[in-house]
């Protein structure tokens, strides 16, 4: 077992070689790289499957021996300071390398196929890979300064991966919206780390909790500054896990292509704040008031998440703002002291995001195949609907991924959140009122999506036009040429639908080019429109791509499992807390507290009927909606009113434009920050332009006139200077006399 662990050091650097290969065969040999770019993406999954079964190994020998592992080197040395890096495996890091390992494997199989005809193919997998490098660095991280350099790699790679399609404008705005976001929180965290080591003088975790804790029971700190530290260290993990109130980054950071969101919004990125505090829960417990900020900061993101999730169209952004309000739960809980169900809802929300967002994308791959479905255009779930007979795989599992996050038993998220549902009662009352009435706007906003997405009948708004029920849609080539300004006419009523009045209405059809034929999709020719086209419905994924959805259904399914109490000789024991035992004893004053069947199964009815009431509640108002959309009268009516007067009569008005500007947050940022920050540049501006380019300007125009009136003064005469000195001398001496005289 010790040796084991002795090579645990390996973790982090096992995925490099990929990038580091992909880099060097670009620049030496490009074209035969880019022949055998399928291999790099086999080498990516082959070399996270070791890290994988590795940290299964780990966590396996840490359940039967309790034990926790550290091993660090010396970096720097200089009389009292010194700088060690290292490894430390303990639960914590062995959950997260689990989760990092699996949802990066079965997201970089997926991302094969889905990623087969961009040009950025190898440049994908090599950002790929250097994210998991990263994100496995900073959780095997000993110390606080390791894991603030890794903390800023995961930053860059996001920052690449996001801005991935940087030639669109919108992907370029979003990847950097996001880098500048966590700057700030970057910020606070690095602030945070010099403020700890110059109370405690130590950088690694053990001393550091070891010596505050002396300092805290000896009553030797300033409480406020020690509060002040605690909470810029908790800033960077606000940002990063997209807490209130730097959240806004998340939805734009769907710019960047699908598998990127599943890894991102599951197990990486936005899972390293809650990580963050989690390892520096022991820290934060015994300051005073900062475990209650935590909590505050998690329930308002828990409630703003959900209601910002109610309207949105796209698809993406609606599972980002999800994402964000079960953020909001984990970090509740760790404000809470409820540190296993924090971690809990970790791992069960992770495999249920990553199916959701995996399954979205086949969604979108399907979409993109219909006519005017552009990429923006191919999220919006208002121009979906009827796709269930299409992809019935994809249907089933993002059925399956909605009712866990929705809390439905017995999958996995269930166990999950009713834990943290359950804990709230003990904290707060009203914390508790307000995670329960978000847990049945998340039942309603998931049914929601489900429900836009897949029921009613596909495009059945066309049907009226067509003549013909069922009728297939025309197909779209991204390498064919612009086709008949007809077809153009007749699909732009469907933009009209969900376009609000200061949205534009822009399709693009294609004709099918001959690349397109000799795919494996079949085409049906049939005649439309007056012309011989060919037509294709949405059609279901590749195997590879629905492969890692499928085992992604596995996990969503039964890993709640690992968390289901059960008593053995009177002792309320289950695998999730066996565990995380060593990191528990840790945390001195953190509950755990156990329950028995009858008080779960209490707990449960109750949360549980709250999820199928929004349930209940979004397919009252969406199933009727879309389903009477073949009513032209109704067609005819979202056009001439749109949308928003549509839905009034169901949804309050004020609820669905606050959820669909975003909270109007992002226009506040917009004109305090930005606009503040462009109003004081051109304050700056004025200022160095009037005042201090005015006062150099003027002294030289000053001396110009000065030296222009000197000079005719002087005559080249002795005489005449001396006259002039003579003058000068006696009124000067004039000037004193009656100076002294009065």
């Amino acid at each position: 077992m010790e040796q084991t662990y002795q090579y645990a050091w390996i973790i982090p650097f096992l995925p490099l070689p990929v990038p580091m290969l992909i880099g060097v065969g670009l620049i030496l040999f490009p074209t035969a790289t880019k022949n055998l770019r399928r291999m790099w993406a086999f080498q990516s999954v082959l070399l996270l499957s070791i890290v994988m079964i590795f940290s299964i190994n780990l966590s396996i020998q840490q359940i039967n021996s309790s034990s926790i592992y550290q091993h660090v080197w010396s970096w720097i040395i200089n009389n009292d300071f010194s700088l060690e890096f290292g490894y430390l495996i303990d639960p914590l890091t062995s959950i997260m390398s689990i989760l990092i390992t699996t949802v990066g494997i079965m997201v970089l199989v997926y991302s094969d196929n889905y990623m087969s005809h961009d040009q950025g193919y190898l440049r994908f997998f090599a950002y790929m890979s250097f994210f998991s490098t990263s994100m496995l660095g900073l959780v095997t991280s000993s110390n606080l300064i390791q894991i603030y350099i890794f903390w800023e790699l995961v930053g860059m790679c996001s920052y690449l991966l996001i801005g991935f399609w940087f030639t669109r404008p919108v992907a370029a705005n979003a990847c950097q919206k996001a880098f500048v976001t966590n700057r700030v929180g970057d910020f606070g965290l690095l602030l945070g780390i010099l403020g700890f080591y110059w109370i405690t003088g130590s950088f690694e975790f053990r001393d550091l909790f070891e010596i505050f804790n002396n300092l805290i029971y000896n009553n030797e700190v300033n409480f406020l500054f020690v509060t002040f530290c605690a909470v810029l260290l908790f800033a960077g993990a606000v940002a990063k896990s997209a807490q209130f109130p730097l959240h806004v980054w998340l939805p734009d950071a769907m710019e960047g292509p699908t598998p990127i969101s599943a890894l991102i919004h599951a197990a990486t990125m936005v899972a390293a704040g809650i990580f963050l505090v989690a390892r520096l829960l022991p820290l934060f417990i015994v300051i005073p008031h900062i475990m209650n900020f935590i909590s505050l900061i998690g329930i308002i993101t828990v409630l703003l998440g959900a209601t910002l999730a109610l309207a949105q169209k796209d698809i993406k952004r609606g599972l980002a703002y999800s994402t964000m309000s079960q953020l909001g739960y984990m970090m509740l809980a760790l404000g809470m002291g409820s540190y296993r169900s924090a971690l809990f809802h970790l791992i069960t929300h992770a495999y249920s995001k990553a199916l959701l967002f995996l399954g979205s994308g086949s969604i979108i791959h399907s979409m993109e195949t219909i006519v005017g479905y552009s990429p923006n255009k191919s999220q919006n779930m208002v121009l979906m609907g009827g796709l269930t007979k299409h992809v019935p795989i994809t249907k089933t599992a993002f059925l399956l991924g909605t009712l866990s996050l929705c809390g439905i038993p017995p999958l996995a998220c269930f166990w999950s959140k009713d834990e943290i549902l359950n804990d709230s009662w003990l904290y707060s009352p009203i914390f508790a009122i307000i995670a329960w009435f978000t847990a049945g706007l998340t039942a309603f906003y998931m049914f929601r999506i489900y429900l836009l997405t897949f029921e009613g009948h596909l495009n059945a708004h066309f049907q009226n036009y067509s003549g013909k029920k069922n009728t297939p849609l025309y197909s779209i080539s991204l390498w064919g040429k612009e086709g008949s300004k007809r077809i153009k006419k007749k699909f732009r009523l469907l933009t009209l639908l969900t376009m609000n009045n200061n949205e534009s209405a822009s399709f693009l059809t294609y004709k099918i080019g001959e690349n397109v034929r000799n795919m494996t999709q079949p085409f049906i020719t049939i005649t439309h429109f007056g012309n011989k086209k060919a037509y294709s419905y949405p059609y279901e994924s590749d195997n590879t791509m629905l492969f890692p959805i499928l085992v992604l259904v596995l996990f969503t399914s039964f890993v709640g499992f690992l968390g289901i109490p059960f008593n053995q000789e009177g002792v309320h024991l289950d695998i999730l807390s066996k565990w995380i035992t060593p990191s528990i004893n840790l945390l001195h004053k953190i509950s755990n507290n156990s329950t028995d069947w009858y008080e779960f199964v209490k707990d449960a009815v109750f949360s549980i009927s709250i999820a199928y009431f929004g349930i209940f509640i979004a397919s009252f108002l969406y199933k009727p909606v879309y389903s009477s959309l073949q009513n032209l009268d109704l067609i005819n009516s979202f056009i001439k009113k749109g949308p928003k007067r549509i839905f009034s009569d169901k949804i309050i008005n004020s609820i669905y434009d606050w959820s669909y500007n975003r909270g109007y947050i992002d226009a506040f940022y917009a004109a305090s920050l930005t606009g503040g920050v462009r109003r004081l540049a051109e304050l700056t501006h004025f200022f160095d332009r009037r005042v201090i380019d005015g006062i150099t300007n003027g002294v030289g125009v000053i001396s110009f006139f000065v030296g222009e009136g000197i000079k005719s003064v002087g005559g080249g005469r002795i005489s005449s200077y001396i006259f002039l000195y003579l003058s000068y001398v006696l009124l000067f001496l004039l000037i004193y006399y009656f100076w002294n005289l009065f």
